[in-house]
């Protein structure tokens, strides 16, 4: 076998082995709050959730075209595939070490920060474009902000219209509204997410010279929706238990308000062709509802946690996959 096919071929494994992880890293994001009001059964959302990740995965490439060309060029790097590789594993490093403390970090942040990391040592800092790095890094601070914003408008739109019901006759409407809350979160997920990963491989194929630009091939699409899919099927229970029940005790109203507010943002950064990380829109979007409902009912201290880790992940990210470029190349 060709030695440029025997390294692309990790790389692709690679690759989909980061879907994979970010697909039970991530399935928190659509699924935590239907799970946690039980408006859902586990299993049932985890089926759900993988089905619409597919089909939000095959019908966007705007995304993947931004991760694949904005950091670098692929076209000017003679060293791109071990670039890629180097960025594969400290991004799936990080994305494991955070899912085992269960802590909802990014794995945009990760493969980002990775990618920087690995360009900036494997190929000079003027391979680097700075512009497209800063767009992307700003989409990724902003995104939880505005969801943090919408999320407590949303809440206390909702409080007002429902404030003469029932609580239980309004829990009992919005459990059931979550159901389609849930499948709209996760086919967003799979819009934006799934995208990264064929983002990636696109990149690594015209580093290599097989692809003379950035246009995602039908298999790329096919095989990262795919493990991205079975990645969510997977499921992330520490994450989940973190999401929906540790911030704060979340309602199905509260439920239906995150979860649409976090659908929103992230689709409406795919349709600009924005990589955000989805775990940060709902996670800020829990916290602007909780905020609503209860300022004090929020644990602002995990959510600290959270916020810490969500500034550290790039440059850990960055770092690590310098040295590991350095180790193996």
């Amino acid at each position: 076998m060709d030695t440029t096919m025997l390294v692309l071929g990790i790389v692709v494994f690679l690759a989909l082995a980061f879907d994979f992880i970010n697909g039970f890293h991530d399935t928190a994001n659509a699924i935590a709050t239907s799970v946690s009001t039980r408006a859902l059964k586990p299993r049932t959302a985890i089926i759900m959730a993988a089905s619409m990740n597919f089909i939000g995965a095959m019908m966007f490439t705007g995304v993947a075209k931004t991760i694949g060309g904005s950091v670098a060029d692929p076209t000017t790097l003679d060293n791109g595939i071990e670039v890629v590789i180097a960025t594969l594993i400290a991004a799936i490093i990080w994305n494991l070490v955070t899912w085992w403390f269960g802590i909802p970090s990014s794995s945009s942040h990760a493969l980002i920060g990775a990618l920087a990391g690995a360009v900036y040592v494997g190929a000079g800092s003027d391979k680097l474009n700075y512009s497209g790095f800063t767009d992307i890094v700003l989409a990724l601070v902003l995104s939880p902000i505005i969801a943090f914003v919408i999320g407590y408008l949303i809440m206390q739109l909702l409080k007002v219209i429902f404030a003469k019901r029932s609580p239980h006759n309004v829990n009992k409407g919005f459990r059931t509204m979550q159901i389609f809350t849930a499948a709209l979160q996760s086919f967003t997920h799979g819009t934006n997410d799934a995208q990264k990963a064929m983002g990636i491989i696109t990149f690594a194929l015209v580093t290599s010279g097989q692809l003379s630009e950035m246009e995602v091939p039908l298999w790329v699409k096919i095989s990262a929706a795919t493990a991205m899919a079975l990645g969510t099927s997977v499921g992330g229970w520490k994450i989940i238990k973190t999401m929906g029940t540790k911030i704060f005790k979340i309602e199905p109203i509260n439920g239906f308000a995150a979860d649409f507010t976090g659908a929103t943002v992230i689709f409406s950064a795919t349709l600009l062709h924005l990589p955000i990380s989805t775990t940060h829109a709902i996670t800020s979007a829990i916290l602007g509802v909780g905020s609503a409902k209860r300022f004090s009912a929020v644990k602002w201290s995990l959510a600290g946690r959270i916020v810490v880790t969500w500034f550290i992940t790039i440059p850990i990210t960055a770092l690590l996959s310098g040295l590991i470029f350095k180790i193996l190349f």
